[in-house]
């Protein structure tokens, strides 16, 4: 009897063990009692139905992509799933994505992890959907190629873990990406616009969350950086790198022919003014482009620390100016709007919030700006005149330079005192020193 009873507490304390472990399990499942509870639909008027655990996406008559998104955003993750997609379909897996209104009117924008049934063969390669397409494709990846199943259930492995994307298909290495373009956002499945009636599955989903470092897996697929590169798309259009990602090549200070000693620091491809806490022998001061340039498009991502000042000035002449202080131009404002007073409520009518044409003209207050410590993109266009500043892809601002009304602004602004300012028919590119830790990568211009 005292043996029975032995035996009886050990298979209980053993049936708790396992009971304990397996709410321990790091992961957490995404279709939740057998509804689409958490999730929603973004897009087209595609539908999704959920049966016995699986989501059953149909395309829709007329209708553009559409989205089922869930309402939760995720940063780092490890995301696994399964698939079974009509051969004539084409769909993807959304991660790190989002949706705003001032962003092509809501567009589904971000990474995307293809669902490729055609004879290319590229499920599993990294897609960014609605902005700059195709990341990591599988051209040279034949044994990912290889391993897809048609007509039949297959397996993604989704790692996204700091600024480095994974993926896996049915456990064959796939895509490797390096890239920092979005942190976090919601998870989508796709529902491509096609023929009518066209359908997608998707079961056994499931994320890790909380500490996915800890789980993270080594793939031998070699890295694709997609930091400080020029895309095959990007050269065909004309797109140059403006710095290397490397080296001070192209670039001096505003106020030597050298680079400046001390003040900026380069490091895993990223250019960063170095915080001086006011102390003038710490700040390296200005640097421009050694090169002038007319007409022309700029591309500069940037990333801001709290409180942080800095700008991205064009049409710059080093020649005027010579004291203390920053040279002249024409100036995109790069600030933290929240933190810095030259942000706040009717100082300068907003002339000095992010992405305004410094004292001049306010952006649009309706502006896609990233939190701190994020990664924006500067784009800044000027063609015959005719300038626009750009943020995070939407316009927030556009003027005519050298017209009557930029006189006038220029005549009631501090800059009156420089005869000419803002009228040069060319000029050098300047990142400024503030004082304060400002980050920049993938500066990029195109020269008309």
């Amino acid at each position: 009897m005292k043996q029975l009873l032995i035996t009886a507490v050990s298979l209980l304390t053993l049936f708790t063990s396992c009971g304990q472990k397996e709410n321990k399990s790091p992961w957490k499942n995404l279709i939740i009692d057998n509804t689409l509870e958490g999730w929603n639909i973004k897009g087209g008027a595609s539908t999704y139905e959920v049966k016995d655990g699986v989501i059953t996406g149909t395309t829709g008559k007329n209708t553009p992509n559409t989205f089922l998104t869930t309402n939760e955003y995720y940063g780092d993750f490890i995301l696994e799933l399964e698939y079974l997609v009509d051969p004539n379909a084409n769909s993807g897996i959304q991660i790190r994505s989002n949706s705003f209104p001032e962003y092509n009117n809501g567009r589904v924008h971000g990474y995307q992890v293809e669902i490729d049934p055609s004879e290319r063969a590229w499920s599993g390669g990294i897609f960014e959907e609605g902005k700059r397409g195709w990341l990591n494709d599988l051209e040279d990846n034949t044994a990912a190629k290889k391993v897809f199943k048609q007509n039949d259930w297959n397996k993604y492995r989704i790692e996204a873990i700091g600024d480095t994307i994974k993926t896996w298909i049915n456990g064959v290495p796939a895509a490797h990406l390096i890239d920092s373009e979005t942190a976090s956002g919601f998870i989508g499945l796709q529902v491509h616009r096609g023929k009518t009636g066209t359908q997608i599955k998707w079961k056994n989903i499931r994320i890790i969350s909380k500490d996915a470092k800890k789980y993270s897996t080594k793939t031998p697929v070699p890295p694709v950086a997609k930091r400080n590169t020029i895309s095959a798309e990007e050269k065909a259009q004309g797109w140059e790198l403006l710095w290397d990602g490397k080296t001070k090549n192209g670039w001096k200070g505003a106020r030597s022919d050298e680079f400046p000693k001390q003040g900026w620091k380069i490091r895993n491809g990223i250019l960063s003014v170095l915080s001086s806490g006011g102390a003038e022998s710490a700040a390296g001061g200005d640097i421009v482009t050694k090169e002038s340039f007319s007409d022309f498009e700029l591309k500069v991502d940037f990333k801001l620390t709290p409180g942080a000042n800095s700008g991205i000035k064009y049409y710059v002449d080093t020649n005027i100016n010579k004291g203390p202080g920053s040279s002249i131009g024409l100036e995109y404002q790069i600030l933290d709007d929240a933190l810095h007073p030259d942000a706040k409520k009717g100082n300068h009518e907003g002339s000095r919030t992010v992405a305004s044409l410094y004292d001049l003209i306010q952006a649009d207050t309706n502006k896609p700006i990233k939190a701190i410590g994020e990664w924006n993109t500067a784009y800044i266009k000027s063609v015959n005149n005719h300038v626009e500043h750009w943020l995070n892809g939407v316009k927030v601002l556009e003027y005519e330079r050298k017209s009557d009304d930029f006189k006038k602004l220029v005549s009631e602004s501090k800059y009156k005192k420089w005869k000419g300012f803002g009228m040069l028919n060319d000029g050098r590119i300047l990142l400024q020193d503030h004082g304060d830790l400002v980050s920049f990568r993938n500066i990029k211009i195109k020269k008309h």
